[in-house]
């Protein structure tokens, strides 16, 4: 009897601790679910299709472009249980319904759009960037969505070297996300100029190799296709880590890019660096 106690109350005393100690583990990393789409204007799909498509997902927030003004957006939410939106006045190339917007469980603040026009040799404008911060599990995250246009020849134009020179660069919030269509390939002079900005794509943590796989055309997938497009990023400074996340293959496509998404584990206490005397 003393023989099997002892060992209950150290099989006992063990669970407990290990108990404690994954909790407190989970308690230092808050995890937000995020996804990206271009949803073509909505031509392909309702609302209502893409919110029933997106739910398996329980995501925290969701940026689209080429998405219709109005109410559309918050249709998606009705159906996602998510309230809070905001929808940019920038139509991409001033084609009809083709803005960004932002979808989100949680209350958004500081909403912002970011014009991102440039004066250069084949690309199309006006292009720009939704933003807005939101709390979630008690942490302050900066997000954005965009559409910009693909850039490959120079490493200081372009709409992606406008995003993260005079809009990034003056974001004080230490932990960031932004995703969208980049029309840029990972390797691209705009995405390598991306990273080394701070930037780190998700697609490196889950260990894709996005060469292989693609995000446009979703409804030609016989044709040649111009690769994986779509892309989530999040700041270097914030420690985070991807948990989880990919390209979502549909049976029957909803628009002509595939959405994306991805759950980051940002931690709760960033170490600071001391300033240098």
């Amino acid at each position: 009897m003393k023989i099997g106690s002892s060992v209950f109350m150290l099989a006992s005393t063990l669970w407990g601790m290990s108990t404690v100690m994954g909790a407190s583990e989970s308690d230092k990393l808050t995890h937000v679910r995020v996804a990206a789409y271009n949803v073509e204007f909505g031509k392909n799909a309702s609302p209502e299709e893409i919110g029933r498509m997106f739910k398996p997902y329980k995501l925290d927030i969701i940026g689209f472009n080429e998405v219709p003004g109005g109410e559309w957006t918050a249709r998606v939410g009705k159906v996602l249980g998510m309230k809070h939106v905001y929808v940019g006045k920038v139509s991409s190339a001033n084609h009809k319904d083709k803005y960004k917007s932002i979808l989100s469980r949680t209350p958004l603040e500081l909403t912002a759009e970011h014009e991102l026009s440039v004066e250069r040799r084949r690309s199309w404008n006006p292009a720009s960037c939704v933003k807005a911060t939101t709390k979630i599990d008690g942490i302050l995250v900066a997000f954005y969505s965009l559409h910009i246009c693909r850039s490959t020849d120079s490493h200081n134009t372009g709409h992606a070297y406008r995003l993260a020179n005079e809009v990034l660069s003056k974001e004080k919030t230490d932990r960031v996300i932004v995703l969208g269509d980049f029309n840029n390939n990972l390797g691209d002079g705009a995405m390598k100029m991306l990273e080394a900005s701070g930037l780190r794509p998700t697609w490196k943590d889950l260990e894709i190799d996005v060469s292989k796989e693609f995000t446009y055309n979703a409804l030609k997938p016989e044709q040649p296709n111009l690769g994986v497009i779509d892309h989530i990023f999040y700041n270097t400074g914030s420690k985070a880590i991807t948990k989880s996340g990919g390209i979502i293959e549909l049976k029957k496509p909803l628009s002509d890019h595939k959405p994306v998404w991805a759950e980051i584990a940002f931690p709760k206490a960033l170490k600071r660096l001391k300033p240098k005397n």
